[in-house]
């Protein structure tokens, strides 16, 4: 009969010990006791009747039947590795996600690289409109919805708060009118969001001037556009000013392809969130992706803070 294979907590035990040269390091790896691993170390040299370390009080090395053993124990854990991500990622179906234009212009596929990098074995399947996915006759596993929040038989998770701002080309800030005031809208092209959305009707002009405490001035004049990222990159083009949510233009803020020329937000009571089926609420491709949503969000605004930061200390 061949002889049987060591258990597998002794060999981890043995192969996280002999890359670390320490049993305290493997320990901390391993989340288990200095004791633990040492323990597990001489329960599998007992069962080879071979010794693997070589101790003394200063130092843990490799015996040369320890460094002959490793290499072939380290290639079969990456093979046990391999195939059993194999085994989970077999035949998973795509992520099918229906999400509003301009959400999936200005935010989603700008940065879905990331995520294609660290779940590959997720196919996303992205799918725009603005109307309000049935999800028991659409063929979605989850939506982006902009309202309350209060969707019943669904789970609903916060993505996206929502503020509005104007912002232009920085060539409406030069010329024989340039923007300084709000009433110096009288001089400028207002471009118009005409985005509606089932649940709740989009921030216009008339509340932002109202917001703004600006009056005299026509809130309907101007051309209009559908989706959002037409309007925005109408602005970007010089045609007038926009009325634009901030997570659609933080790049091209940044890029210097629009400006804010007032510093005067309107808050909105609605945001974007992210639903689906109660029922789906363990599918790992769901939580993968909302997970990761969750980290692109923090990372936004751990960057603004840091930039609201570094403009305080410039005006200091």
């Amino acid at each position: 009969m061949s002889r049987p294979i060591p258990p597998l907590n002794p060999l981890r035990a043995f192969e996280v010990a002999a890359r670390h040269l320490s049993f305290t390091r493997a320990a901390e790896e391993l989340f288990v006791t200095p004791s633990a691993v040492s323990h597990q170390i001489k329960t599998l040299e007992e069962s080879l009747g071979i010794a693997l370390f070589t101790r003394d009080a200063k130092a843990l090395s490799l015996t040369a039947a320890g460094k002959a053993y490793l290499p072939g124990v380290q290639q079969a854990f990456k093979q046990l590795a391999h195939a059993t991500h194999q085994l989970q990622t077999h035949g998973m179906p795509a992520l099918k996600i229906n999400i509003p234009p301009t959400f999936a212009v200005k935010w989603l596929i700008p940065r879905m690289d990331r995520f294609m990098k660290a779940h590959p074995e997720i196919d996303l399947k992205v799918s725009t409109s603005n109307h309000t996915v049935d999800f028991s006759r659409e063929d979605f596993d989850l939506s982006v919805r902009y309202g309350r929040g209060h969707y019943p038989g669904l789970h609903s998770e916060l993505c996206l708060p929502v503020e509005v701002f104007p912002v232009c080309s920085p060539a409406l800030m030069r010329g024989e009118h340039p923007l300084r005031t709000p009433a110096d809208l009288r001089h400028h092209t207002l471009l118009h969001d005409d985005s509606t959305y089932t649940d709740v009707s989009n921030p216009n002009w008339a509340m932002w001037l109202e917001h703004a405490g600006v009056t005299g001035i026509d809130a309907t004049r101007g051309p209009s556009f559908w989706p959002s990222h037409l309007v925005i990159n109408a602005a970007a083009d010089g045609l007038g000013v926009a009325l634009a949510k901030k997570n659609w233009v933080v790049k091209d803020l940044a890029d210097g392809l629009l400006i804010r020329p007032f510093d005067i937000s309107l808050p909105v009571e609605f945001s974007y969130f992210i639903v689906y089926p109660e029922e789906r609420v363990e599918d790992r491709r769901i939580a993968a992706f909302v997970d990761w949503v969750r980290q692109e969000v923090a990372a936004d605004q751990a960057a603004a803070s840091a930039n609201t930061a570094a403009m305080t200390a410039l005006i200091a």
